[in-house]
């Protein structure tokens, strides 16, 4: 008997509480979201919705689609954490509807929803959904240009519109991070109809048209942005692009194999189902996809992967592309299991429940026993003692994963797919409160910005020493000087007046001359390394506030 597939569930009740009620569980986690919940800020503050910046310094390294919609979010409902993700977790949820709309054309209703519902629920894309970053829009604009050019070229190319709405959706790709908006769908179409030997079709992805309307959404702000900044379109095009993608300049390098443990990781729970899937085969001889489609899947997966993995920068949400592919394929496996080796063999069913129950298990439990170990400097993993009671659900939750599906489907005969769905999405929202624990002390600066209401006489500047905490500038709209960690800011700040970077921007040698100059400097720093360099320079160096991670001090000559 086939289970009934809730799809209001899988499309709209999951997707809304998980990328969208949710979002402010968390405080904003640096330096990422500090800096891109600043960014927009100041574009409200400061009316100019051209130039971007970040603490107050002009900053280039992105296109703004990200900062306007997030801008437009704090307008509409006031700034928080969960106004900044917003607009990221709206974009997650308009993966989960292209996976199902995708997954229902390539092969029947039940794949789109089965696939929709594993991309819900899939570690990477909780993760992704739920912070403030530009690659989740960057990949739903991707991947609907994608879609919609596959489309075009799958049904014969009678619907040009099809095609120009893909070389639109590329220009929202462009303007969310880049050129890259740009590269991957015609990429993936150009390896595609190589693939399945429609090589004479290739001069057909050249619209005219929709070349016109990819200027038309794009041009515009490159205009604007390049007369106020006439250095923009080098640094932009050449060293935001070409030298990140061909050079280890920020230190992104990592070695071949890198994304394999990324994707293992990532397509939890799921991960484990589609090995074994794999292994096992549908009973039927059908392949899972028709011949092209299956090509189109593969092109689109393979692409993106070895684009990254030839990258010398690589970072975790580079390929986040890739799982929307990787979903439907693992949707269509469980769909072909339905009548065949799924419904028959327990083992399909058990060791990938069992192998990613004992994973998360492990991961929850063994905190408390990794207490006080070095994170980087001197950062230490901070557990509270509350920890047992935050791990307590997702634990019992990980142990229901192990008996309530099969006890549901030896009961009815159905429902096994749908329980694992409902479970995972229960212990996902319940990973947020440990989390908020584990993560909070240190990868925020909320609980510095409530130490300073106590301890920061009002007016007082606060400097950040050797750190780069963006998220401080955000919670509090003070502008804090920046002692020797200017980080990706270099670039703006080299177009600041001499008094403005001297103030701002500061030397060490040229902090410590003013701690000796001025008397009394509050300022907050992260490692205990950096704590001591302070007490070794300094007469007087008074902790105010610490937390293990951060450090807020008044400073004496």
């Amino acid at each position: 008997m086939k289970e009934r597939i809730p799809k209001f569930l899988i499309l709209v009740v999951v997707p809304a509480l998980l990328y969208v009620v949710l979002l402010g569980a968390l405080p904003l986690i640096e330096p990422d979201e500090g800096r891109y919940s600043d960014i927009p800020s100041l574009m409200n503050r400061l009316s100019d919705y051209v130039t971007p910046r970040l603490q107050h310094v002009v900053y280039l390294e992105k296109p703004p689609l990200v900062y306007w919609a997030t801008a437009l979010s704090f307008q509409l409902f006031g700034e928080s954490e969960w106004s900044s993700r917003l607009f990221v977790g709206l974009c997650a949820w308009g993966c989960i509807l292209l996976t199902y709309f995708m997954g229902r054309r390539l092969s029947d209703e039940r794949t789109g929803l089965y696939a929709a519902a594993v991309l819900s629920t899939m570690l990477y894309t909780f993760l992704l959904g739920r912070i403030h970053i530009l690659d989740l829009p960057l990949t739903l604009f991707v991947c609907l240009a994608v879609w919609v050019g596959f489309l075009h070229f799958r049904e014969g190319g009678g619907r040009k519109w099809r095609l120009w709405l893909a070389y639109g959706f590329a220009a929202l790709a462009f303007l969310a991070k880049g050129l890259i908006g740009l590269v991957f769908p015609f990429a993936i179409l150009f390896v595609w109809l190589l693939s399945v030997g429609r090589w004479r079709e290739l001069p057909r992805l050249i619209s005219p048209v929709g070349i016109l309307l990819f200027l038309a959404i794009s041009l515009p702000w490159l205009i604007l942005v390049q007369r106020a900044n006439p250095d923009f379109l080098w640094f932009f095009f050449v060293q935001e692009h070409f030298l990140r993608y061909t050079t280890k300049m920020h230190g992104c390098d990592q070695g071949f194999w890198y994304y394999i443990p990324v994707l293992i990781a990532g397509t939890l729970p799921w991960s484990a189902f589609l090995w074994k899937l794999v292994k096992e085969r549908p009973r039927e001889e059908q392949p899972l996809f028709a011949r092209e489609d299956r090509r189109f899947l593969w092109s689109w997966f393979w692409f993106v992967l070895l684009f990254f993995t030839a990258s010398s920068s690589k970072l975790v949400p580079y390929i986040a592309p890739v799982f929307l592919p990787a979903a439907l394929y693992i949707g269509r496996l469980v769909r072909s299991f339905e009548s065949g080796a799924a419904a028959g063999s327990r083992t399909v069913r058990l060791f990938p429940v069992a192998t990613m129950a004992a994973l998360f298990i492990a991961v929850l439990v063994l905190p408390p026993f990794l207490r006080n170990t070095q994170l980087g400097g001197d950062l230490v993993l901070l557990i509270s003692e509350r920890w047992p009671f935050f791990v307590a659900t997702p634990v019992l939750l990980q142990v229901a994963l192990l008996a309530i599906p099969e006890y549901v489907r030896r009961r009815t005969g159905r429902g096994w797919f749908l329980s694992v769905y409902v479970i995972s999405v229960l212990f996902l929202a319940s990973l947020l409160p440990a989390a908020n624990d584990l993560l909070g002390p240190y990868k925020s600066v909320r609980p510095v910005v409530e130490a300073m209401k106590t301890h920061l006489p009002p007016g007082q500047e606060l400097y950040q020493y050797r750190i780069a905490m963006y998220g401080i500038d955000f919670y509090t709209k003070i502008r804090t000087p920046i002692v020797d960690d200017f980080g990706e800011l270099g670039f703006g700040i080299a177009k600041l007046s001499p008094d403005e970077r001297a103030r701002y921007f500061l030397s060490s040698e040229n902090f410590y001359q003013l701690v000796k100059e001025k008397g009394d400097i509050y300022c907050v720093t992260q490692y205990k390394e950096r704590l001591n360099e302070l007490q070794k320079r300094l007469s007087s160096v008074e902790i105010l506030w610490e937390n293990g991670a951060f450090y807020l001090l008044r400073l004496k000559g």
